[in-house]
């Protein structure tokens, strides 16, 4: 077995690193805890929704304990699903510089450790799940499907970011199905919106690997659009710009929904004027600035629906 306190070469200086105990640091690295901002990303659709559905339904009781739920769920199912991505690509992860010092690759943890740590991930998720009602319920277990298939993905297809933005914009339907119990037009094209903005951030972010990726076969829409993904950006970002703004327009959203949507928009300009594909660095600051972009949005969908119920 590696040292446990080894730390991964994409993520160094982080509490995890310097705080947690020994033992804990690869399970914790399973989980990314140390680069929370997966967590982050996968959160802001949940928030949205929720927020963006408490106005419609004109009732805020229940939003705090959703944000919070919402909140928790996120980080422990985005764990239970990075363990379960590093526990498929732990051959592929021992080949790029990036990403074989993370714990399965590197030998800090085993294979069978790995999966009962899933396993115990999913358990607190669904603790959380029924915390809602059946449909909520139903509707959550179902992202399971795509969490499974994600992996393999970049082993088929150039475009993996489609199958990663169906996962992590679940959260735009699970707003509507906790507070209306159904999933209506509205959160469809909300959860359209949010793909088409994680295709857009993930595809920033697969430019970090696509030298490693290229060599190794893996593909995805980094490799695909190359020195053209500004111009891709242009049209994905738009796209999510536009498809939210109908979702809004649908859900009758009042102005300061509306100025969270434009300073969303502006930070995606700033992102697509500031691209350097052939930066690393500057790709993964752009990409961990999208939390920042969602919580804009998020902070005037929620400013709306306490408008609306004041």
């Amino acid at each position: 077995m590696s040292d446990t306190s080894a730390r991964v070469a994409d993520s160094t200086g982080n509490w995890v690193d310097t705080l947690a105990p020994h033992w804990a640091r690869p399970y914790l690295r399973l989980s990314r805890f140390d680069r929370p901002i997966g967590s982050w990303l996968l959160l802001m659709p949940c928030w949205w929704s929720a927020a963006l559905a408490a106005a419609m339904a004109h009732d805020v009781r229940g939003l705090p304990l959703t944000i919070v739920l919402f909140f928790i769920g996120a980080f422990v199912m985005r764990g239970a699903g990075c363990t379960w991505n590093d526990i498929t690509d732990r051959d592929l992860d021992g080949k790029v510089e990036r990403t074989r010092s993370r714990p399965l690759p590197s030998g800090q943890v085993t294979t069978r450790q790995a999966l009962v740590f899933m396993v115990a991930q999913a358990l607190v998720g669904l603790a959380v799940l029924l915390q809602f009602n059946r449909f909520a319920i139903a509707t959550g277990i179902a992202s399971l499907l795509i969490v499974a298939i994600y992996p393999f993905m970049k082993r088929i297809t150039w475009w993996p970011q489609i199958v990663l933005g169906l996962a992590f914009s679940w959260g735009a339907l699970m707003g509507f199905a906790v507070t209306f119990g159904r999933i209506d037009a509205t959160a469809l094209v909300l959860y359209a919106g949010a793909i088409s903005w994680v295709i857009g951030y993930d595809t920033i972010y697969a430019h970090q690997d696509t030298e490693d990726d290229a060599l190794i076969g893996i593909k995805s829409t980094a490799r695909l659009f190359g020195a053209h993904t500004r111009q891709v950006l242009v049209l994905f970002y738009g796209l999510a710009v536009m498809l939210i703004g109908v979702a809004l327009a649908s859900g009758e959203a009042r102005w300061p929904a509306w100025l969270g949507l434009a300073a969303f928009a502006a930070h995606l300009v700033w992102q697509i004027v500031r691209l350097r594909i052939n930066d690393p660095e500057l790709c993964l600051r752009l990409f961990k600035s999208n939390k920042h972009a969602g919580l804009l949005l998020f902070a005037g969908l929620l400013a709306d629906a306490m408008m609306r119920t004041a």
